[in-house]
């Protein structure tokens, strides 16, 4: 070959180590997925719930609880990542992660992963040692999960839908006030309900194939994920309104509580109409995304907060 039709690469179009750091330190950014620390808000549920969120002590606590598991869960996020990084290779959308596409290392993965769970866990102690019990609690049933329960049905939905929950009890843990039963209901079938549209969503993305990607969606049908999300919506709707009239007898004016029930079941059932048109697979999009569901929380939200804040 003649030398003037040889390629050359000049210095300045060599990714020099700079841009390669740069590049992982991005990555990184990226599969510590920020926008899934909107799950995380849990930990304020039963402190709110509780009307102890306008104390300045309980308020920093909660803060600091909610750092805690941003913290951890992007450090298993990282974690789940460098271990799946063969199947997420398959699948049409985590192909694009980071480790999957190789931009980060599995074995930068691992260390920043395990870096940011110690850290999750400093921070945790800070609140407590009860609360970093939960904390670790909630790393543990995440590695189960990523080792061994992801591949055993019916289990895998229990330890995604307990990760919720756990959020849920969390911030009541860190803040020592005690839990309503219809609360601890709520929080363990509303999680549920998510996981199950979750899977649904994951059904109709992945299709046939779905099996080579994630073991368990060969053994559930559509039909079967819709009875889990049916069964498990209608049990938090019965709880909450128990719940919800539970509360109004110990409080006095309007009827704050009972009226929180209407957005409440509205917001179920937009939910659950977005799960049925495949949406569900995402569920932090669907929060962060769909005004309408975002403006029927803010009334029940603003609804709530009257009851405890004002009925009281």
């Amino acid at each position: 070959m003649p030398h003037e039709l040889t390629p050359t690469v000049s210095a300045r179009e060599r990714p020099g180590p700079s841009r390669k750091s740069g590049a992982i330190a991005a990555g990184l950014a990226r599969s510590a997925r920020p926008r899934q620390w909107v799950k995380n808000v849990l930990v304020v549920a039963a402190p709110a719930a509780a009307g102890v969120l306008v104390q300045p002590g309980p308020l920093v606590t909660v803060a600091v609880a909610f750092l805690a598991f941003c913290l951890v869960s992007s450090g298993t996020y990282l974690l789940n990542d460098a271990r799946d990084v063969e199947a997420d290779r398959r699948h049409p959308t985590k192909r694009e992660r980071p480790v999957a596409a190789g931009v980060v290392p599995v074995g930068v993965a691992v260390g920043a992963g395990i870096s940011l769970v110690a850290a999750g866990f400093l921070v945790a102690l800070l609140v407590g040692t009860g609360f970093l019990a939960v904390v670790a609690g909630y790393v543990a049933l995440t590695t189960s999960y990523t080792l061994w329960l992801k591949h055993v049905a019916v289990l895998d939905l229990a330890v995604v839908a307990g990760g919720f929950f756990i959020r849920a009890i969390a911030g009541g843990v860190a803040t020592g006030v005690p839990f309503s039963r219809w609360f601890l209901i709520v929080a363990a079938f509303g999680s549920l309900f998510m996981v199950a549209g979750k899977r649904h969503g994951e059904h109709l993305d992945l299709g046939p194939d779905g099996a080579e990607v994630r073991a368990t969606l060969g053994l559930y049908s559509r039909e079967y994920l819709r009875y889990v999300w049916t069964l498990a919506s209608g049990v938090t709707l019965a709880a909450y309104c128990l719940w919800a009239f539970e509360e109004a007898e110990a409080s006095a004016g309007a009827p704050w509580f009972e009226l929180s029930i209407i957005p409440f079941v509205l917001a179920i059932l937009r939910y659950a109409l977005m799960l049925e048109q495949g949406q569900g697979s995402a569920p932090e999009e669907i929060v962060l995304g769909d005004r309408t569901l975002q403006a029927i929380g803010l009334v029940w939200a603003t609804l709530f907060a009257c009851g405890v804040y004002l009925g009281r």
